[in-house]
């Protein structure tokens, strides 16, 4: 089974880790045909485990590793391409688009907080088969209000965001 690890807070904010070593770690850990997507921790593998003890496994290895608390979501093939397939917005060169990927109900719970902020103009949200989607402007994601409330250390084991093209990329490497 085609599997993609996202790990949530990689290359950002002091924690940073080489691709090559993290895919290394995968592989000490009993992970098959293990390689990265981009820098910002995205490990596509395979494995006979199902996500959830895959999740147990590949965190603690992780965090043993990399001596940080390490949060990360598996997804399958299929799921992943999910995300891509879902996307409910049109491609414009001044927006970013972000899928987020987490864990059971975390929809629900963004769409909320979303409701909540004050937005730019052109920020908008939309929740596709489970799947929470947020587009801003090119330049605003970490200054919005919704993208502050992002950052919070207490939803750091809940949910990670992705841009919208990296999932293209992922889907291109899995198949």
């Amino acid at each position: 089974m085609k599997y993609c690890a996202f790990l949530r807070g990689v290359n950002v904010k002091g924690t940073n880790m080489k691709m090559a070593e993290v895919c290394q770690v995968f592989k000490d850990a009993g992970i098959n045909d293990v390689v990265s997507v981009l820098a910002s921790g995205n490990i596509v593998f395979s494995s006979d485990k199902k996500a959830d003890e895959l999740k147990k496994i590949l965190e603690k290895a992780m965090s043993n590793y990399f001596s940080y608390e390490a949060f990360l979501f598996v997804k399958s093939d299929k799921e992943t391409e999910n995300f891509w397939k879902g996307n409910p917005f049109e491609k414009n060169e001044s927006l970013h688009s972000y899928a987020f990927v987490g864990n059971d109900g975390i929809e629900n719970f963004l769409m909320e907080e979303f409701k909540n902020a004050s937005k730019t103009e052109n920020e908008d949200a939309k929740i596709v088969n489970n799947i929470f989607y947020w587009q801003v402007p090119k330049g605003n994601t970490l200054d919005s209000t919704f993208g502050k409330i992002l950052g919070k250390k207490s939803l750091k084991d809940k949910f990670t965001s992705r841009n919208i093209n990296t999932f293209e990329k992922i889907l291109k490497k899995m198949r």
